[in-house]
């Protein structure tokens, strides 16, 4: 393994391969959530991630905009990448931040594998969504942002019992209220607010795979449509929730491999995979 420190921020790389894979988690994980993926990537691709800025609880506490976000993602990306163009792979809040990366930096990025969050923040999502289901959001979403406007003992036990409501796998003691940052910038409307995000409009062959098992998506059923009917892009439903990577890590990895080995995918083998 190589490491490297890019903005503060610990960067691991595994494999050879010619290709390099950037992997982004969300909340509240970290780098060691693709530990699976990397396992049998690295045997093809150059594997590269780290913890997101700010989320690492050995690091001094701190909130980044969405702009300061992107700024170190292009570094690190900048700082790995050869020269060469990455494949993006991403899960929940690394969706969000990857999602905007691609669409600002977009000659960076060859090939993207997004996790469970689709068109996160469109129109069409909420109304897709029942009230309750409104609430169930709204309800996590909220608890975590005063989690982390609380901070300290407290903030971390709120946001620990909140994850274990959830059903999060990630281990506890790398689980503190300062990675809850991208909550309460969502909900309080905070400095670097999300409202300036791009609509995700991939130009690039995309696999999205999300968990069927939830008691709410993070996609729209017309965004999906949409995507599995694009060249080269592919959907695929799994029977798990909001972690497939880590609920069936075997069969999760055999999805990206197959599809990364040959991504382009006609219309009725994705609706095929999606059903």
């Amino acid at each position: 393994m190589q490491q490297m420190v890019v903005d503060g921020v610990d960067i691991y790389i595994e494999g050879e391969g010619p290709e390099t894979i950037v992997m982004l988690h969300g909340w509240p994980d970290t780098y060691r959530v693709w530990d699976a993926q990397v396992a049998e990537l690295r045997q093809r691709y150059r594997c590269v991630r780290f913890t997101l800025p700010g989320f690492d609880i050995s690091k001094p506490r701190r909130s980044y905009s969405l702009d300061a976000m992107i700024r170190v993602l292009l570094h690190i990306v900048n700082s790995v990448n050869k020269k060469e163009k990455v494949i993006l792979m991403l899960h929940d809040w690394g969706c969000v931040f990857g999602y905007e990366f691609y669409m600002r930096n977009k000659a960076l990025v060859s090939a993207i594998v997004g996790v469970d969050i689709g068109d996160a923040q469109s129109r069409a999502l909420q109304r897709s969504r029942s009230v309750g289901q409104k609430l169930m959001v709204s309800g996590y979403q909220s608890t975590l942002a005063l989690a982390w406007a609380i901070g300290g003992p407290v903030g971390n036990l709120l946001t620990r019992a909140t994850a274990s409501v959830l059903g999060v796998p990630s281990p506890r003691q790398y689980i503190s209220s300062a990675m809850n940052f991208p909550y309460y910038i969502l909900t309080a409307g905070a400095a670097g607010s999300y409202s300036s995000l791009v609509p995700f409009d991939p130009k690039v062959p995309m696999l999205y795979i999300y968990g069927a098992r939830k008691p709410f998506m993070f996609h729209s059923p017309q965004w999906t449509e949409q995507l599995a009917a694009r060249q080269g892009c592919k959907v695929v439903a799994m029977e798990t929730d909001h972690w497939p990577m880590l609920r069936q890590p075997e069969r999760f990895n055999d999805i990206v491999i197959n599809w990364l080995e040959q991504p382009a995918v006609n219309e009725e083998d994705a609706e095929e995979d999606a059903a």
